[in-house]
């Protein structure tokens, strides 16, 4: 994995990851998180809501962007100090999800950087925007 300083960061470099979310994902997610909301654990219920079917937490896919900052842009070290989330459409069961970093600003002084944070279904749906700020690693 590499890790990119605030020396390393440049204005538009992009960053995305991709991942399918299933009735595991949503399961595992409401067990660590203690969310256990039966919209998205209780297909019955869920027929009765306004998306007629189970959805996935909208925090789920702001983890998908965690794994983006945390793993690849900027990387292994990078400590996030902020994240705003705009929750666009709900993410169902089976959706492959994208999550796209890309750095918007970039403070050397202060060792900070802002990403606008994008994640989109298959279909090229937003479902999740926002932005963070993140301290890239030292080294």
């Amino acid at each position: 994995m590499t890790a990119y300083t605030i020396n390393d960061l440049k204005i538009g470099q992009k960053s995305s990851f991709t991942k399918s979310i299933t009735e595991t994902d949503v399961y595992l997610f409401a067990g660590i998180s203690g969310d256990i909301n039966p919209a998205h654990i209780n297909e019955e219920y869920a027929k009765g809501t306004f998306f007629k079917k189970r959805i996935a937490h909208g925090i789920l896919s702001g983890a998908l962007i965690s794994a983006v900052i945390g793993v690849q842009l900027p990387g292994p070290g990078t400590i996030y100090a902020s994240q705003s989330l705009n929750f666009l459409a709900p993410v169902y069961f089976g959706d492959t999800i994208t999550s796209t970093v890309e750095v918007k600003e970039i403070f050397k002084e202060k060792n900070r950087a802002v990403l606008t944070t994008l994640c989109t279904n298959q279909n090229g749906v937003v479902v999740t925007k926002g932005e963070a700020i993140v301290l890239p690693p030292k080294q």
